[in-house]
């Protein structure tokens, strides 16, 4: 069972910036791919962002592309999330995911999540 613990949520001010990880153990998450997605109250998950375990695919949201950066460091196990230019819409719960398919998320593996808080 890979688990996987985000961090770096929290209440942010409206044009700020956060960066979130998402921290495995599992060596072989290297290997995987994995995305962050989010949830506001109310509201369905929804798709943030993806990259490939060779960093060549990375694939954003409309709504969040030119302000948020995806990225990984396979030797430290962990994937960021750089979100800039921070809105009151992107409120939600933060989860990260890893998959060893190409981008099936049906089969992957999920994080708890962790809060962030976008004040206007």
């Amino acid at each position: 069972q890979v688990q996987l613990r985000e961090s770096g949520g929290g209440l942010v001010q409206a044009g700020g910036s956060l960066k979130l990880s998402c921290e495995t153990s599992e060596r072989t998450l290297s290997t995987y791919n994995m995305g962050w997605f989010r949830q506001a109250p109310g509201k369905e998950r929804e798709f943030v962002a993806r990259i490939s375990w060779s960093r060549s695919n990375i694939l954003y949201a409309d709504s969040v592309k030119g302000r948020f950066t995806i990225s990984r460091d396979n030797a430290k196990n962990t994937l960021y999330l750089q979100m800039n230019n921070l809105k009151p819409d992107d409120t939600a719960v933060y989860s990260c995911a890893a998959t060893p398919t190409f981008f099936n998320w049906s089969s992957a593996y999920w994080g708890q999540g962790t809060q962030v808080t976008v004040s206007s």
